[in-house]
């Protein structure tokens, strides 16, 4: 199975679950309606990869960074970095024809993530996503829509998330193609504090 790291040991998520549409800011920018309940789909673990590419398959990959929280029994046990990557033309004619997500969304290398750092609670938490050293993408806890502690209750309402699972939050504004050769830098931060780190420099 594909791991993450925490505590310098390797963690084995068997799922990870994605929460669209949770900030307002990127609704609007990819002209979507506003969710009437939380917006829930899944990347299977051999989604997690390492490397970024610019396109895959023919298709051009779009990112979208998150700030990702490993559960530990049942809570919130640690938050990092996460690269959401998404065929996004791809995903544009199924969601024409009503078809399921995962071809665009949950194939082999659509989830990139920096280490895992230990934390108390989610309060504070914050994003940063700089392409080529240019701010790109910015967000924190207090724009989510739904948020952390509201997240894990939806969830499970509906799915166990067992140790080492992975929540990816969903993405602030500012996502769009990748490009071959940029090198993008995200970074998680509480209350100032850089928790995590993590960059990549684009493939063809």
């Amino acid at each position: 199975m594909h791991s993450v790291r925490l505590d310098n040991l390797d963690y084995r998520p068997s799922k990870i679950v994605c929460v669209g549409r949770n900030y307002a800011a990127h609704i609007e920018e990819l002209g979507n309606e506003v969710p009437e309940s939380m917006v829930v789909f899944g990347k299977p673990n051999s989604a997690i990869g390492s490397q970024l590419f610019a396109s895959l398959g023919g298709e051009s990959l779009h990112y979208e960074g998150e700030i990702a929280l490993l559960v530990e029994g049942g809570r919130v046990a640690a938050a990092g970095f996460g690269l959401d990557l998404t065929k996004r033309n791809l995903q544009a004619r199924l969601k024409e024809k009503g078809l399921p997500w995962e071809r665009a969304k949950a194939f082999d290398g659509a989830a990139l993530f920096s280490d895992f750092a230990r934390i108390d609670s989610t309060v504070a938490l914050a994003l940063e996503l700089d392409v080529d050293g240019r701010p790109r993408q910015r967000g924190d806890v207090s724009l989510m829509l739904y948020p952390p502690e509201i997240i894990l209750k939806e969830l499970a309402k509906f799915t166990t998330l067992e140790d080492g699972d992975i929540v990816m939050t969903g993405t602030p504004a500012g996502v769009g193609a990748v490009v071959a050769g940029e090198q993008f830098t995200g970074r998680v931060i509480q209350a100032g504090k850089l928790l995590a780190e993590a960059s990549w420099v684009a493939r063809a």
